[in-house]
């Protein structure tokens, strides 16, 4: 097979492919590999659900926790999930070359147990950067308040960084600001900017989910009307900020004319929840240049089969306040949406990683008999 037209003209129009997804499985069998050369995926992201999924399939992961012994369940995984994210940095190390290392990233999250602790968020980012050892990896902050700080420093460091877990404007701007002076320290700490890179993962259609609830309790005609936008508006939104704050802020132009590299949007969350609506709806609707889409399987495929790929945030923010505007009308404070999304977002990271802990002490035992 060859490239295929609807993930080219995505990409033509300055969209990023990622893939939401990563095992051992779809490394060694050549899959992605394979997902570069037909469908334009040009990174790819995990988090703790993800490696969860993975970590608890029997097969793939015993020949090297049979290397490994009967270490502490958490270094073991700390070793399954740094090889896998190498072996992966590695599938990619010529997209990143050929990029000068915007593209071909892999992402690995800190422990989510961390979420509220600045200073073992930061230790944690560096031990694993360290151990993944590879110019082309991410590691993956929430942006949580407390996680904030630990982004600038991580940054500081010459250190690229996924910043996660974003739902709110007002948030994002924080992210933002956290990037822009984390790149000045580390201009001030001689580090070379060109190959530090940053992303920021706003989340998307759990924007939907949370708001849509809402209005269908609501149930009036004005509610109907405003099923589904939310989210697309919440984002248009983001990327308004986004344009803003690296056209127009005189800190960063004088970042970017020493080599910085703009800390782009990442769609985040982008599978599609509700069946009465696209399965494309979180792509095609989010198309612009600088955005990276990072997307399940489920929906690249949809993607390659129908998706339209066209660019459709331009000219579209004033529909978007207006939206947000109706929203509030109607009393529904989005702030209070986000903030819960976030902290919910925060508990089932969490919850995945301990399913992590226990599978992964399941495959220790059964290995070692």
């Amino acid at each position: 097979m060859a490239e295929n037209a609807n993930t080219q003209r995505t990409s033509d129009s300055g969209v990023s492919i990622w893939l939401d997804d990563l095992s051992r499985t779809r490394i060694e069998s050549g899959n992605l590999q394979q997902l570069i050369a037909e469908r334009n995926v040009v990174g790819v992201t995990t988090n703790p659900s993800i490696f969860q999924k993975a970590l608890s399939q029997v097969g793939p992961y015993d020949e090297q926790l049979k290397q490994l012994g009967r270490i502490p369940v958490e270094e073991a995984v700390r070793e399954l999930t740094t090889t896998d994210v190498r072996n992966a940095t590695d599938i990619f190390r010529e997209v990143a070359e050929k990029t000068d290392y915007v593209d071909g990233r892999v992402s690995i999250e800190v422990d989510p147990r961390l979420a509220h602790n600045t200073e073992e968020t930061e230790k944690q980012a560096e031990e694993l950067w360290n151990k993944v050892d590879r110019p082309n990896a991410f590691i993956k902050i929430p942006a949580t308040l407390e996680g904030l700080p630990a982004i600038t420093a991580t940054l500081a460091k010459g250190i690229s960084v996924n910043v996660t877990l974003i739902f709110s404007l007002e948030r994002y701007q924080q992210v933002i600001d956290a990037f822009i002076e984390g790149i000045a320290q580390a201009d001030k700490n001689g580090k070379d900017l060109k190959h530090i890179g940053s992303v920021a993962s706003f989340f998307v259609s759990r924007v939907d989910t949370a708001v849509d609830k809402l209005l269908e309790a609501n149930g009036s005609d004005e509610a109907k009307s405003l099923e589904g936008k939310a989210a697309v508006a919440n984002a248009r939104l983001a990327y308004e900020l986004f344009e803003k704050a690296f056209d127009k802020d005189p800190r960063w132009a004088d970042l970017e004319a020493k080599g910085a590299k703009r800390q782009r949007p990442l769609w985040a969350s982008t599978g599609t929840k509700n069946a009465a609506y696209s399965d494309c709806k979180y792509v095609d609707e989010l198309v612009a240049p600088d955005v990276v889409n990072t997307m399940p399987e489920k929906t690249l495929e949809a993607l390659a089969a129908h998706g339209n790929g066209a660019p459709s945030i331009e000219g579209t923010y004033e529909e978007s306040h207006q939206i947000m505007q109706e929203l509030a009308d109607l009393g529904i404070n989005i702030k209070d949406v986000t903030d819960k999304l976030e902290a919910d977002g925060v508990a089932a990271f969490i919850n995945s990683w301990d399913s992590v802990l226990s599978d992964v002490q399941k495959g220790i035992d059964r290995v070692n008999g």
